[in-house]
């Protein structure tokens, strides 16, 4: 049924192409939204309600968007050449004219978590790419031959653009040339942190009790039940929480207990963020939840902190770098050029641990301490000896112990 209301929404029928695929069909609904058990629609805009998986969007996003990249030519060596060319300025300056290369490429990551695809327009001045336009209603469609085409619904006009005029970025799970949406499979899962939520604001409206009782051995009449009505509304609510009730002809009233440990609400919320992170592939601590007796500092934190930054960050960069070289680098060039993210950047903020990884690759004789004071963002220094590569001569093989001045070259 849904499929089918989608095919009419779409009107992709005879007329154009004879037929629609599922990915058609299922662009239409994830703007409609999956209809869970929980009885809630879960599209984008309503799981970005939902504040756990908001932030953990949030957070990958903001991590690989404001990664530098740079676009980069191999050698014959093996070693890298940074390119300033047209396209290196659009992949990590500006890739249209309203937005930062933060903002393009962090929007991109987004809607690739949330919707296992993104997309974005591919603008030519002759064959130079001088642009990307993100587009964000799209309907992929595959052709009987292969490949896709993608139908764009923007200010209100549809309109078809071919496969070489759209950057696609595939989420986890591209086998059939599409990523899967986590919001589409995690439906359930959102769908009850939808509805936990819901029931915790009508608990907290209500003065965070299910109120309780009246008794009286009086017989009331209709109309003194009305009355009574209105007399018990003007104590409910948060804002009313405390005031004093005044009872008479008999009445008492006996309070319910039910409190949110009773109702297991707090309970069912917390399990909630932790579902919903799974969707996305973030630890919890990272969105600010700890398990129950963990806490939010310590080697353990460290230690998750780089399991998403492995798991989690990398495979989504290595995604949208061999996704830039496949649909954006010229093809003769797609064997040398490479869009290259620098996870380096990562630890910026932890100055110890920034500190400790320049001066073992100084040491180590892999850069020099020109190259390393590049790292920190300071200029060069003047002295030749600090374009040199420079190594710990305190070792030495084992046969060479307690030889003279002779072994080193000296007198």
């Amino acid at each position: 049924m849904i499929k089918a209301a989608a095919r009419r929404v779409l009107n992709l029928g005879a007329g154009e192409s004879g037929w629609v695929d599922s990915t058609s069909a299922d662009a239409v609904i994830a703007t409609a939204g999956y209809s869970s058990a929980a009885g809630k629609s879960v599209s984008e805009e309503t799981a970005m309600a939902i504040s756990a998986f908001f932030d953990a969007v949030r957070k990958t996003a903001s991590v690989i968007g404001s990664l530098p990249a740079g676009l980069y030519e191999r050698n014959r060596d093996g070693s890298k050449t940074r390119l300033e060319n047209d396209l290196d300025y659009v992949l990590t300056v500006q890739p249209n004219k309203d937005q930062t290369a933060m903002e393009f490429w962090e929007g991109q990551t987004a809607r690739k978590i949330m919707n296992g695809n993104a997309y974005a327009e591919k603008q030519f001045v002759g064959a130079n790419l001088v642009g990307l336009r993100p587009l964000l209603q799209v309907t992929p469609r595959r052709l009987p031959g292969g490949g896709f085409e993608y139908i764009v619904f923007e200010n209100g006009k549809r309109y078809v653009l071919p496969a070489e005029k759209v950057y696609h970025e595939r989420g986890f799970g591209a086998g059939n040339g599409m990523g899967l949406s986590a919001i589409k499979y995690g439906a359930q899962s959102m769908g009850a942190a939808l509805a936990a939520d819901e029931v915790a604001g009508k608990v907290f409206s209500n003065g965070l009790m299910a109120s309780g009782v009246l008794q009286t051995d009086q017989t009331l009449t209709a109309d003194q039940r009305t009355q009574l009505q209105s007399l018990i509304e003007t104590y409910v609510g948060s804002t009313r929480a405390g005031k004093v009730m005044t009872l008479e002809a008999g009445l008492k009233f006996d309070q319910l207990q039910m409190n949110p440990d009773d109702a297991q609400l707090l309970e069912t919320r917390g399990f909630q963020v932790e579902d919903v992170c799974r969707w996305v592939g973030v630890p919890p601590i990272i969105i600010g939840h700890a398990s129950q007796g963990q806490t939010m500092w310590g080697s353990g934190v460290e230690a998750i902190m780089l399991s998403w930054l492995t798991l989690g960050i990398n495979p989504q960069l290595v995604r949208t770098e061999q996704r830039a070289v496949i649909d954006l680098v010229p093809v003769a060039k797609r064997r040398r050029w490479t869009l290259n993210f620098d996870r380096t950047a990562m630890i910026q903020a932890d100055s110890k641990a920034k500190a400790e990884f320049i001066s073992k690759l100084v040491q180590a004789g892999a850069i020099t301490l020109n190259e390393g004071r590049a790292m920190l963002g300071l200029p060069k220094h003047p002295d030749p000896a600090a374009e040199k590569l420079f190594v710990q001569g305190a070792m030495a093989p084992i046969g060479d112990l307690g030889n003279t001045g002779e072994t080193n070259g000296q007198d």
